[in-house]
């Protein structure tokens, strides 16, 4: 096929491309294979289901008919997600004394992005079916389906073109060529051209780092998958700066660092791998790279890279603004333009694998089957549920939630059988239900079920908050 650039005559991108009727959520997803399943007993239409019926995920302008590749965190979705990006900032920023923190914003001068090479090469090959109308990526063409508007089903596809994959916008009243700017594609560009002020006001010295979340944008060819491969989401980013000399040995620490982050969100070496990128798959200006690989449903997928992207961006920078990013040892006199060893982590991908890897349905004593979502205890989105026997209860039930408040996420429930308030719980990932009796107005205790193993346990009502927050801590 013919890869030839894309010429500014191409009709762009629609940004309002919504699902034609008959394609939902669940069509946006490659069809799973039975080598999937037998890999990952989850399967992504039940996962979808839930996170719809329990407010975790569903499309954006979902009353419209959604906007492909655009999703929206409900109630329950966005707890997670705020819980693993506030773990990952006190994991990698916090805890340390070598990394600063920044939010830098999503629109950059536009010479960045001609000084990082996105104007010129960040594209992917695309071609149209000539029936069906539907765009693709040209080398993603194996699970494409059938083509809607053929007898026999065969896509009629053109000649392949790249296809810019950055979201144009214009800044201003005018809508010309010099008013013209982009959307972030990726969060870190900003930090490298912020590296010189944040370590002269941090007074850093080498090895540093930088670190943000941030959203970026990609105009995506064929969004798909749920939630991970989006048009826009959430990146978690650490450029952390060294001599030449240290390439190799901070890039082993990093990657070691962020294997250990990810064990410590429950994924184990049945659901989690590394590889390593082959020669021929690294970017020119990369020694090495590493992905973090997740098992999901579609297959073993990236979550994270940690990549070797030696002194690319600062040299490239220093280039187009005319402005020296290099950095002079004060002992020796050495001046060096220094290296760079990234971790880029998607927020939203991790979370569709903490959804992955939390489902479970279970088949109970008389046959009931119930579903949770077993969340690590301290990114649940609701930390502990606190349910009054009766609601004649309520009041002292509202107090007690109260209390807790202060320092935990608490949903307080009324409504319904006990038993089906576990089961809600139970959906929602709580860890801990606090069930308030009338045996508590006398005895000052309450009964505090555990989600996984349905234990319960009786607790004096004055060590209900410290008994919580020991269970609840985020390791360290």
């Amino acid at each position: 096929m013919d890869f030839s650039t894309k010429s500014s005559t191409d009709p762009p991108l629609a940004l309002l491309d919504t699902p034609s009727p008959e394609t939902n959520t669940r069509a946006a997803m490659v069809p799973e294979t039975a080598d999937d399943r037998d890999r990952c007993p989850v399967r992504m239409d039940e996962l979808v289901s839930l996170c719809a019926r329990r407010g975790l995920l569903f499309q954006s302008s979902e009353i419209y008919g959604g906007i492909n590749g655009f999703w929206d965190y409900g109630p329950l979705g966005v707890e997670l997600k705020n819980n693993l990006k506030a773990f990952w900032w006190q994991r990698v920023v916090r805890q340390r004394d070598d990394v600063e923190g920044v939010d830098t914003a999503i629109i950059c001068h536009p010479r960045t992005w001609e000084a990082s090479g996105h104007v010129e090469h960040f594209s992917d090959p695309m071609v149209d079916c000539r029936g069906c109308k539907k765009r693709f990526r040209a080398d993603q063409l194996d699970d494409v389906g059938r083509c809607e508007a053929a007898e026999d089903g065969v896509h009629d596809f053109t000649e392949a073109r790249h296809f810019n994959l950055m979201l144009r916008t214009f800044i201003g009243a005018s809508e010309d060529a010099a008013a013209s700017a982009y959307l972030r594609p990726e969060t870190c560009q900003s930090v490298f051209t912020d590296f010189k002020r944040v370590r002269e006001v941090s007074r850093q010295k080498l090895p540093f780092g930088i670190a943000q979340i941030g959203k970026a944008f990609r105009n995506e060819i064929n969004p798909r998958n749920f939630t991970f491969r989006s048009r826009e989401f959430e990146q978690a980013e650490l450029e952390f700066f060294v001599h030449p000399s240290q390439r190799e040995t901070w890039f082993d620490y990093w990657l070691d660092e962020r294997r250990r982050f990810h064990r410590d969100l429950g994924f184990g070496d049945d659901v989690l791998r590394v590889r390593a990128h082959e020669p021929d798959e690294l970017a020119h200006y990369a020694k090495q790279a590493a992905d973090l690989e997740f098992r999901f449903p579609f297959g073993f997928q990236e979550i994270e890279g940690i990549h070797d992207r030696g002194d690319w961006d600062l040299s490239r920078h220093s280039e187009y603004a005319g402005k020296d990013q290099g950095v002079t040892d004060e002992q020796t006199k050495e001046h060096y333009t220094p290296m760079v060893i990234e971790t880029s982590v998607g927020m939203d991908r991790t979370c569709l694998a903490l959804l992955v890897n939390a489902y479970a349905e279970e088949t109970l004593e008389g046959g009931e089957t119930r579903t949770v979502m077993r969340f690590p205890t301290f990114l649940a989105p609701i930390q502990v549920a606190v349910l009054p026997l009766s609601k004649k209860l309520g009041e002292a039930t509202r107090k007690l939630a109260a209390d807790l408040r202060r320092r935990l996420n608490v949903f307080h429930d009324e409504s319904g059988n006990i038993g089906r308030r576990y089961r809600r719980q139970d959906e929602a990932g709580t860890p801990f239900c606090v069930t308030y009796d009338f045996d508590s107005e006398t005895d000052a205790k309450v009964t505090i079920r555990e989600r996984d193993s349905m234990t319960q346990e009786r607790i004096a009502l004055d060590q209900v908050r410290p008994w919580l927050e020991e269970r609840l801590e985020s390791p360290a």
